[in-house]
């Protein structure tokens, strides 16, 4: 299985909006074939397993890393082609969050005669697919958050420079954490001020995320290089006609999620993402923007590259949060990975459930 699992992340990349699965096919103590699931619309990972093995596989187990499909999509259900394959035993790490899929593949299997157990490595395999589960089982993305500060938990000098408070490790580290997104989100602020593309650049990839700006009265510049390429989503709370045109005929799609503060729905903004099949959003944006959607509970999980340095009390935050008067009120996270990334130190930490 763990051989399954790293089989899996060769589709980190390219999945989208499928889940990452591996399969290895064991017979005698021996592999005698194995595969990944590439992308989507091609063939899952059983498939390229039972394929490599072809007769070998009679009387064989199979380990892997989801629930094997038992409906039709762009591809045939997998359940059946392990049956007809004749394998003996399936063991899979975790059920498909699939409420098309979940429990369904196991049994088809089960009834076939075959040997069925779930649950091996099955922490490993969520965290695999954790935004697949995510849009699934919540039907919102897993929303990462990242930033890059100095140890005083600043993003910026005082006049808006931020360029470079990391090094140039931690910033390759940061594309590929894009890479592995399926959208990346930032603010009319960032827009305004960075003039960012959001796109990955520093390691190869045959995907670019979707890029998705926030922005309540649709400031975006049609000149900005975020629009540049390939069509990228600006949610607003209202659009002017006149700003519209301009921005569509720059190939950008607008969408009107208001809330009744005039600005964008956030969590609107999260189902509609989910609904586009969007499993892993990450967040590269202000200090506006990052405090509202924690403060609307839109964050799961948060990237934070600590620079060895100091940038004084003047400098900007990486939140706009409210004011609280009690340390009982602050809000907890648990650390669920740190290392050092070049110079900096890279912290990923989660809310406390």
């Amino acid at each position: 299985m763990a051989r399954a699992l790293r089989l899996a992340e060769r589709g980190l990349l390219t999945t989208s909006p499928n889940p990452r699965v591996g399969c290895v096919i064991v017979r005698d103590g021996q592999i005698v074939g194995e595969g990944w699931h590439h992308r989507a619309g091609e063939a899952h990972a059983e498939v390229h397993a039972l394929a490599a093995a072809g007769e070998r596989a009679r009387g064989a187990t199979a380990y892997v890393t989801l629930e094997p499909c038992a409906h039709h999509g762009r591809t045939p259900p997998c359940a059946d082609a392990l049956v007809a394959a004749g394998v003996l035993r399936v063991i899979s790490a975790m059920r498909d969050p699939n409420p098309k899929v979940s429990g369904r593949g196991l049994e088809r299997l089960r009834q076939a005669g075959i040997n069925v157990t779930c649950g091996l490595l099955e922490e490993s395999a969520h965290e695999l697919n954790i935004g697949f589960v995510s849009r699934m089982t919540r039907n919102r993305p897993w929303v990462r958050l990242k930033a890059a500060t100095s140890l005083d938990g600043r993003t910026a000098l005082a006049n808006g420079i931020s360029q470079w408070i990391t090094g140039p490790d931690a910033r390759r580290d940061g594309h590929r954490w894009r890479a592995r997104s399926c959208a990346i989100m930032t603010g009319i602020g960032t827009v305004r001020d960075d003039d960012p593309q959001l796109t990955v650049r520093a390691i190869d990839t045959i995907r670019q995320p979707l890029r998705v700006v926030v922005d309540a009265r649709l400031e975006t510049p049609p000149e900005a290089r975020i629009l540049e390429g390939q069509c990228a989503l600006i949610a607003c709370a209202s659009a002017e006609p006149g700003r519209r045109n301009r921005l569509e005929a720059r190939g950008a799609e607008i969408v009107e999620l208001p809330n009744p503060q005039g600005k964008v729905d956030l969590p609107a903004l999260m189902h509609l993402l989910a609904d586009r099949g969007i499993n892993e959003l990450l967040v590269e944006a202000g200090f506006g923007l990052n405090g509202s959607l924690v403060g609307e509970a839109c964050v799961d999980e948060l990237v934070l590259y600590l620079a060895p340095s100091l940038l004084g009390p003047d400098g900007l935050g990486a939140f706009n949060l409210p004011e609280i008067d009690s340390l009982e009120a602050r809000q907890k996270l648990n650390f669920h990975d740190i290392r050092q990334i070049g110079e900096d130190l890279r912290i990923v930490a989660r809310w406390r459930s």
